[in-house]
């Protein structure tokens, strides 16, 4: 069955399941494989990584994955290739020196020679298909981990792990405790890999895992050179951003954000003036794509003086994927955050978090009606904030706006 074929109905799910191991065996992302086969993208999240269900007792049941083939990992080119093998066994039989034929592979005569030693059989001969497998097989034989080894060494990261200790605390713990042992020091990764083993001894009982997450397998992560899928087009970065949008000096620089509803079935978009603090906050109702944010947008700052809306800068989420039909009809551009970001967009999120007084999580945000929206950014805008020296953001912005407007007067007189 190839990538582009679909499974038909009647295929028996062995079938399909076998299609998709091979998929995925073959290098083919999880997606990828899923769509190839015709099923649901959770079903083979599913049948890769297996589940983890909730039962009684605060206790959760996993079901281990239905298939265990992963992508084979590339070999290092430190390691020597079968073809290079028979090329040490052809010259080799020419009479040709250790340097000659390390010179022949680009190698160390010293990789030759140990090469030779370690792989020959008991008459001497060389023969470089069973040199291979030998040397395949060692490489994947399997060292037992050091905490595993050291009872006095796993027992101390029981006792740190039961005391809820993350595994970076841990990692520095240890190198603390046995300054001077390197033997029983471990970095945050290894006790990582080895909370995760179930080969290891470091958990003994998996139905109640000793980090704070809960999860009993590695949540997987995207390979750095994967597609990203759905990025927004011609985004203009923060960093082109101009330097007096940083200083909070010039008003009419905006950031915004959504504040999300239960299930992300609903939102409110929230706007923060920089210098100012000022707040407005957009209502959305039952829509919140992308086009409905776009033109709630236009709306709200066509609203707005022209003199007070300069700029906006959002997070890269897919929801400003209207963003140029934005810049057109406002004359706004618009500036994105660099990904997993946040704090580029500091006054927004400390807003967000006053918000959810008012709106709190969980919580369907749908049955809040624009004039409830205007008279809780009212209440906030009056409040005196330390960050304005106690001034209350109402007053500020009324005051820039005035001053821009008298501003405007006497250029035009």
């Amino acid at each position: 069955m190839g990538i582009g074929q679909h499974c038909r109905p009647g295929v028996p799910l062995t079938e399909v399941r076998r299609a998709f191991e091979r998929l995925i065996a073959q290098g083919v992302s999880n997606s990828e494989a899923c769509r190839a086969v015709g099923i649901n993208r959770r079903t083979g999240t599913r049948w890769r990584y297996g589940r983890d269900i909730p039962a009684t007792g605060g206790r959760t049941l996993h079901y281990p994955p239905v298939i265990t083939t992963r992508p084979s990992r590339p070999v290092s080119a430190r390691f020597l290739s079968e073809d290079e093998r028979i090329a040490i066994s052809d010259l080799r039989r020419t009479g040709a020196t250790m340097r000659a034929i390390a010179s022949e592979l680009g190698r160390s005569p010293s990789t030759v020679s140990r090469e030779l030693r370690r792989n020959a059989d008991q008459a001497g001969r060389y023969r470089p298909s069973v040199a291979h497998r030998s040397a395949v097989q060692r490489r994947a034989r399997r060292r037992a981990r050091r905490v595993d080894r050291d009872d006095i060494l796993c027992v101390r990261v029981q006792q740190l792990l039961a005391l809820r200790w993350s595994p970076e605390q841990i990692s520095r713990a240890l190198s603390v405790e046995y300054a001077g042992d390197a033997s029983r020091q471990l970095v945050t990764e290894s006790i990582y890999q080895a909370i995760y083993d179930p080969s290891s001894g470091v958990v003994r009982d998996r139905s109640c895992m000793p980090l704070r997450t809960r999860r009993r397998r590695r949540r997987p992560h995207p390979r750095p050179d994967a597609r990203c899928r759905g990025r927004l087009v011609a985004m203009t970065m923060i960093d082109d951003r101009p330097a007096t949008v940083a200083d909070r000096v010039e008003v009419g620089h905006w950031e915004g954000d959504y504040i999300m509803g239960t299930g992300n079935h609903s939102a409110i978009g929230t706007l923060v003036e920089r210098t100012t603090r000022q707040l407005v906050l957009v209502h959305l109702g039952h829509d919140r794509s992308a086009v409905a944010l776009r033109e709630a947008l236009i709306t709200t700052f066509s609203a707005i003086p022209a003199a007070m809306r300069r700029s906006l800068t959002w997070d890269q989420g897919k929801e400003m994927a209207g963003h140029l039909e934005l810049t057109r009809q406002t004359g706004m551009p618009v500036y994105f955050c660099h990904a997993h970001s946040p704090w580029q967009r500091g006054s927004n999120e400390n807003m967000n978090g006053l918000l959810r007084d008012y709106f709190p999580k969980h919580t369907d945000l749908r049955g809040h009606t624009a004039e409830r929206l205007v008279a809780v950014a009212a209440e906030i805008n009056a409040r005196p904030r330390k960050t304005l020296g106690w001034s209350r953001p109402a007053d500020l912005f009324k005051r820039r706006h005035t001053a821009l407007a008298d501003e405007h007067y006497v250029i035009n007189e």
